[in-house]
């Protein structure tokens, strides 16, 4: 499936590397789902997909000051959710976890990829996750 390249809109959020924040985020996702053809279950999808995305940052954060910026992009046949968090801390090494038997350190990820259409997660200047959830046709 192609993916185009009209943007309707996009929303910009930066929160502080924290789980309490993490709800504001979801709201902001449900708050973009609902402006699009998607079922509640497709938008608990995207709220679970996030929040999964958002613990992933903050699971590698060190310092007390770090923030994850996220953003909202949509467009007529997807949203685009880039989850980034830029830190100093280890990103999780998916390929050695496995290697080691180490279920736990890729489960979110494999969560992600479960609910999501394509996601894309590297760890080069911190935690970057980008997600792409295809909207259904009306």
């Amino acid at each position: 499936m192609s993916v185009g390249t009209e943007q309707v809109g996009a929303v910009d959020l930066r929160i502080p590397a924290k789980a309490t924040w993490v709800a504001v985020a979801r709201l902001v996702v449900s708050a973009v789902a609902n402006q699009l053809p998607f079922s509640l279950e497709a938008i608990e999808d995207l709220k679970l997909a996030l929040t999964e995305a958002c613990t992933k940052c903050i699971e590698h954060a060190t310092g007390e000051d770090e923030t994850i910026d996220i953003s909202f992009t949509v467009m007529p046949d997807v949203v685009r959710i880039v989850v980034h968090a830029r830190h100093k801390g280890r990103g999780a090494d998916l390929a050695a976890a496995q290697k080691s038997g180490d279920r736990t350190e890729g489960l979110g990820i494999y969560i992600i990829q479960s609910l999501m259409d394509s996601v894309e997660y590297r760890v080069d200047d911190g935690t970057k996750l980008v997600m792409l959830k295809y909207v259904p046709s009306s």
